[in-house]
């Protein structure tokens, strides 16, 4: 089964959980906030991902960090500021018997459709 990581108000995620069930994709939903983000998935993903892949910065959290904390950004600064900001990860984060994907693209979708 697919595992489906975001923020149940996010209208990527809304988008994403749609189009899986009209797909009829076999998934499960866990949001950020309500199961809180487990450290160590978010290890995980960033030992797979990186921080440049997995953290959004176009969002508004982004913004809204000091200088400071975006400086010098690596996978153990990026984990600290994901457990504390878990909207801080690009959404949906996808995984699939332990390959991760973030973000709902073309190219995602495609690799979803050959996992269902």
């Amino acid at each position: 089964m697919i595992k489906i990581f975001g923020l149940k108000n996010c209208d990527t995620c809304r988008k994403a959980l749609k189009w899986m069930t009209a797909e009829c994709i076999p998934h499960e939903f866990a949001d950020f906030r309500a199961n809180e983000l487990d450290e160590h998935e978010a290890a995980r993903w960033l030992v797979i991902l990186g921080h440049d892949t997995l953290i959004n910065r176009r969002g508004t959290t982004w913004r809204q960090l000091s200088d400071d904390q975006k400086e010098d950004m690596d996978n153990a600064k990026a984990l600290a500021l994901v457990l504390k900001n878990p909207a801080l990860i690009k959404r949906p984060v996808f995984d699939i018997d332990g390959t991760v994907m973030v973000g709902f693209t073309p190219g995602v979708m495609a690799e979803l459709v050959k996992a269902a």
